[in-house]
């Protein structure tokens, strides 16, 4: 199973792709986690990743692109993998349909987690982290609204987006997740 999974901060995205990647045995791509590694080994992409992120820059979608292409060709991503954090735009949506449309290995699915905002402000606040002031996760919201909305359409229209309430506990949320899944898993 190939799927992208899509969710505000806080909503509860990290916990849920845990409990997926355990369930139907994925890799877990997850581009922060990603860049740090590329970083750390000195690799070529990691090197060149390095000079934005030290600048508090967003790394160019041609090396995100160039990193996920090479993660895919781990033997880990044969038997499926979760994109968590990836992609981020349509223009990285859109290389990433073209990258699998020439293994033949389209997306089955992209998950969105909803949360609405005010229980995800809460749900931070409640975290104390340095990042989770009440202006900052507004800033956050807002900046994850205007960029995944034009996702949503784009994997609606695609007929590949299901979305999944994410409010209510850790274990009822994911028995929302596996009604979605389950049947795709075969």
């Amino acid at each position: 199973m190939r799927l992208v999974f899509i969710g505000p901060p806080g909503a509860g995205k990290g916990t849920q792709a845990e409990k997926i990647v355990a369930r139907y045995q994925l890799a877990h791509l997850s581009t922060g986690d990603m860049l740090r590694a590329a970083r750390a080994a000195g690799t070529e992409l990691g090197r060149k990743a390095d000079q934005y992120m030290s600048a508090g820059q967003l790394v160019p979608d041609d090396l995100i692109i160039a990193l996920i292409r090479q993660r895919l060709e781990q033997p880990d991503c044969r038997g499926g993998y979760l994109l968590d954090g990836f992609p981020r735009t349509i223009a990285q949506a859109e290389a990433l349909d073209l990258m699998l449309a020439e293994k033949g290995t389209p997306l089955d699915v992209v998950l969105e987690l909803q949360v609405d905002d005010e229980a995800i402000k809460q749900r931070l606040a409640g975290r104390g982290r340095a990042d989770d002031k009440p202006e900052v996760i507004a800033q956050r919201l807002v900046a994850y609204h205007q960029q995944t909305a034009p996702l949503l359409d784009y994997y609606g229209r695609a007929g590949l987006l299901r979305s999944i309430d994410g409010m209510g506990t850790i274990d009822e949320v994911f028995a929302r997740v596996r009604s979605v899944l389950d049947p795709l898993a075969g």
